[in-house]
């Protein structure tokens, strides 16, 4: 079956969901056929210099926000099962993450997706790196045996830059507000970052009703 994973890379729950897909599809080995990451931006109006993160979570929850503190316990409640060590603690900027959903665009074709989604995460929510700096964009796709040349003149270019814009429309349209989403055989969608458990049950469903018709 086919499997897109619609996803923005400065979304802590994303890191989660990914970890957890990975978990069940070690346990569905040949359930995926085919698999796709799928840009979303949380925040499309981040200039490209970035915003400081502690400063965009003030603003969004408020200052010493119980709800954020809550969520970010239940992250890391999460998180050491899965091998993720967040750092929440120190200062980090948010990227407008344009670019680096362009990498992960080109990355399909290099067929190294899960490697470039995965460091650009680990980066981000583990040593606070900047996504918006292209040396480094240029670099995660150079590690996961991308043309690390060719990648970084892309970048300097407008390359895909709208196609990946149409692509964020065409998942809001489609009713996406929040990521991670997985969407199996382009109509079963499950939101949120699931249970690995949840998404092998989701696997087999379809499995099953493959098979009866």
């Amino acid at each position: 079956m086919q499997l897109d994973i619609v996803i923005d890379v400065v979304c802590p729950w994303c890191y989660v969901g990914k970890k957890q897909l990975d978990e069940a599809l070690l346990l569905r080995p040949d359930s995926i056929t085919a698999k796709r990451y799928r840009p979303y931006q949380l925040a499309p109006e981040t200039p490209l210099e970035g915003v400081s993160r502690k400063e965009y979570y003030r603003k969004k929850f408020g200052e010493g926000s119980p709800q954020l503190a809550a969520m970010r316990e239940h992250l890391l409640s999460r998180a050491d099962a899965l091998g993720i060590s967040f750092d929440f603690d120190s200062d980090c900027t948010i990227a407008n993450t344009l670019d680096a959903h362009r990498v992960i665009r080109w990355a399909f074709s290099a067929g190294v997706q899960d490697a470039v989604v995965d460091d650009l995460m680990k980066r981000y929510f583990e040593e606070c790196a900047f996504l918006g700096d292209l040396t480094l964009l240029s670099d995660v796709a150079g590690k996961a045996g991308m043309d690390k040349v060719l990648v970084a003149e892309l970048l300097a270019s407008d390359k895909d830059k709208a196609a990946v814009q149409q692509e964020v429309q065409d998942a809001q349209k489609m009713g996406v507000q929040g990521v991670p989403m997985f969407i199996f055989n382009e109509k079963a969608g499950v939101s949120g970052a699931q249970e690995a458990d949840v998404l092998v049950g989701v696997i087999d469903k379809i499995v099953a009703e493959n098979a009866s018709l």
